[in-house]
């Protein structure tokens, strides 16, 4: 992989990851008025970046896979607090 592929890779995950803090309510959404829980689409984003860290096991940078891990190991501990 080179670091432009990298530096994409990153970004989509992050990308991914956003969508999931707007739907667990921990940021505002786009035009900043709002803040909404909406745990069914919380979870999808989260199963997208499961899946995404199942197809490319293997593939990935050490810094790439410590991105993923970490950001999946938080919105998953906030998706269980924001579902009890």
């Amino acid at each position: 992989m080179s670091p432009a592929d990298a530096a994409e890779f990153s970004t989509f995950v992050i990308t991914l990851s956003t969508s999931a803090m707007l739907y667990l309510g921990e940021i505002p959404d786009p035009d900043g008025r709002k803040v909404e829980v909406n745990l069914p689409m919380a979870k999808h984003s989260i199963d997208l970046l499961v899946m995404l860290r199942e197809k490319t096991k293997g593939n990935l940078t050490a810094e790439e896979q410590k991105l993923l891990d970490n950001l999946l190991y938080d919105l998953r501990i906030k998706y269980v607090t924001k579902s009890r």
